[in-house]
């Protein structure tokens, strides 16, 4: 008897668009699924800065393995580095070769200091569990080691990410002072913005609505003011050199450097032109933060991504007509500060409390669209585990 030839889909990146496209095209037996990630985990960006200020790395990472548990799917841990289209391989960083019938690739994006000066070696970040844990040791070891807290907390960058790491530090520095009975000490957090305001891409009313909200918690704002350059003691400031040893640079991402190395056609901002299935090239499909689509960068968007390419994949099978692409704008929901947070849901805007809990509401439903109800809860419940990488705060 005849046995059907199961198609070989690769999927490189294990974030919200590679994970949700596995899960979904391994339950169809017309599929053999690998997915390939450079990391052990899966990482759930928008809690992160909620780990680099006492939270725990539970609720910012979540292994592969358990996202994958009860779907056939073979994990393989490993950085694609090459991928030869003609012959449809991929080789990783270990000289394994992989072959596709169909690839769809969703890497993520890397960080970019835009060239300037002393930032790659002297500032921190909070794009991965690593750097959010790195920052968090810091923070108490400059508490311990001085005495008192540092001359300046500066955020470089007043998107979604600065924002919500500002206005959280000013509640956990404030919270780990007096664990660490340090009292009369006055606290500086600055936030520097490049553009004439805060979040330059959203409405002008949510961008004053948080400028005030961050004002009322004591975070200093700083709009027009370009960083120059970073050294061990300062970061400098529209010529103005500021004195600090936390400096925390979530201003600037380029797309993954994989696509220029292999020849991929990119548009102007650097992302993969794709067409209304997300084909880059034949058989090569990219997704997510790496596609030059309408609201890419954003973690709905990734999902919603992912769900058209394995449907059309699905229905290319029972020879169905394919599903273009219809562009959704995402619901955008920006933390800033302990039970505050602004939402912009299409034309309706909400600032302050109910905010906050509409964005506990969406970090449930994200968990949930990658895991059961109940382990999405269990998920959602380690934002209440306090972890300090501490000896006097744990």
């Amino acid at each position: 008897m005849e046995q059907n030839i199961r198609q070989k889909i690769v999927i490189v990146g294990g974030g919200f668009g590679g994970v949700k496209a596995a899960q979904i095209l391994s339950k169809n037996q017309s599929f053999d699924v690998t997915l390939i990630s450079d990391k052990p985990d899966f990482r759930y960006y928008p809690r992160l800065y909620h780990t680099a200020t006492g939270g725990s790395s539970n609720e910012s990472s979540i292994l592969l393995t358990e996202l994958m548990a009860g779907f056939p799917v073979k994990i393989i841990k490993a950085e694609v580095t090459t991928i030869d289209k003609q012959n449809k391989t991929v080789k990783t960083d270990h000289d394994v070769v992989v072959h596709y019938d169909k690839i769809i690739l969703a890497l993520g994006v890397v960080t970019n200091y835009f060239g300037i000066p002393g930032l790659d070696q002297f500032s921190y970040g909070i794009k991965s569990n690593e750097q959010a844990e790195k920052l968090k040791v810091h923070l108490h070891r400059t508490l311990i080691e001085d005495k008192k807290p540092d001359h300046h907390y500066i955020v470089i960058g007043a998107g979604p990410t600065g924002i919500e790491l500002a206005g959280q530090l000013s509640f956990y520095l404030r919270n780990i002072l007096t664990k660490h009975k340090i009292k009369n000490h006055k606290l500086n957090i600055d936030l520097i913005e490049a553009a004439p305001r805060l979040l330059p891409s959203m409405p002008a009313e949510t961008s004053s609505a948080v400028f005030k909200r961050l004002a009322k918690i004591g975070v200093k704002l700083l709009v027009n003011h370009a960083v120059q350059a970073e050294n061990i003691d300062y970061l400098t400031v529209s010529g103005k050199q500021i004195k600090s040893h936390t400096v925390v640079w979530t201003a600037g991402v380029t797309n993954n450097p994989f696509y220029e190395k292999n020849k991929f056609n990119l548009n102007e901002r650097g992302k993969v032109v794709v067409d209304e299935y997300f084909m880059a090239e034949e058989n090569i499909y990219v997704i997510g933060d790496n596609a030059a689509s309408t609201y890419s960068g954003m973690a709905q968007t990734a999902l919603s991504n992912a769900i058209l390419v394995s449907k059309n994949f699905i229905r290319a099978t029972n020879n169905k007509p394919l599903i273009k692409d219809i562009p959704k704008k995402p619901i955008s929901v920006i933390p800033a500060g302990k039970n505050w947070a602004a939402v912009v849901w299409g034309k309706l805007k909400i600032n302050g409390y109910l905010g906050w809990i509409l964005r506990e509401m969406a970090d449930l439903i994200a968990f949930h669209d990658l895991e059961p109800w109940w382990k999405a809860g269990a998920q959602w419940s380690t934002e209440f585990q306090e972890e300090h990488k501490c000896s006097i705060c744990d």
